[in-house]
């Protein structure tokens, strides 16, 4: 599983280190995915135009990582469906 310290390294993130975020992050790592910085990315978020839904928590923004797979076009549904289990009979 990513953690922060993990993810703030290189410029964006991949598909493996996108998958594998928890439920909800910080604005912090959503701006990382859509290689925004980070005074744009609270900008976006303090006037509600953030790429996905932000939710404001005290004074903390965190962002459901659902959501930003979803608004990335990343489907998370579909491919684990594309790669079944091996059955039983096959073992």
């Amino acid at each position: 599983m990513a953690t922060q310290s993990a993810v703030h390294g290189a410029q964006g993130l991949t598909r493996d280190e996108l998958l594998a975020l928890p439920a909800a992050i910080d604005l912090e790592i959503a701006n990382r995915a859509f290689v925004m910085g980070r005074s744009t990315g609270y900008a976006l978020a303090k006037r509600g135009a953030y790429p996905c839904r932000v939710l404001k928590l005290g004074n903390a923004y965190r962002v459901i990582t659902a959501d930003l797979l979803r608004v990335l076009g990343i489907q998370v549904e579909k491919e684990l469906a594309a790669d079944p289990a091996p059955s039983r009979s096959s073992m």
